[in-house]
């Protein structure tokens, strides 16, 4: 069977319901749009967050801050959570993610100095702190930056 042979099932193809087609049809006249007004005309309606001239929600409420939306967002791993890995393995974004160890890359991966390292890795990441480098290549490990 392919797919252009599957029969409807019956009651699955509605006919549209057509509005404005006489008084007979049960949604004449004025369609339901009530009689005149703004959201009776073509067009008709106002737009989104629009609340009838008060001060709309978006520009009453405070501003704080500022949001960098050009800033590299690392997704972080600790060198602990390394040992997780078989000694002499190659470890990148993709090892983390099958790991369970990372559960997005976002912009590339941070490998952070927190606890140790008993395992002999070469480390693929986009950002090493000074402390993790250090403590991997004590280990007997490489890093090196992946961008």
């Amino acid at each position: 069977m392919k797919l252009h042979e599957i029969p409807a099932i019956p009651g699955a193809n509605k006919e549209c319901y057509r509005k404005g087609r006489g008084a007979g049809s049960g949604n004449g006249k004025t369609a339901g749009k009530g009689h005149k007004g703004q959201n009776a005309r073509s067009g008709g309606g106002v737009r989104p967050g629009f609340e009838g001239g008060q001060m709309p929600l978006q520009r009453r409420v405070p501003k704080r801050g500022f949001v960098n939306i050009f800033a590299t967002r690392y997704a972080t791993v600790n060198v602990s959570d390394l040992n997780k890995f078989e000694d002499g393995a190659v470890v990148d974004a993709q090892a983390l993610v099958a790991a369970g160890l990372l559960k997005k890359t976002l912009d590339g991966v941070k490998v952070l100095g927190n606890g140790e390292l008993t395992k002999k890795l070469t480390v693929n990441a986009a950002a090493f702190s000074a402390s993790a480098k250090q403590k991997i290549e004590q280990a007997g490990g490489k890093t090196a930056e992946v961008k």
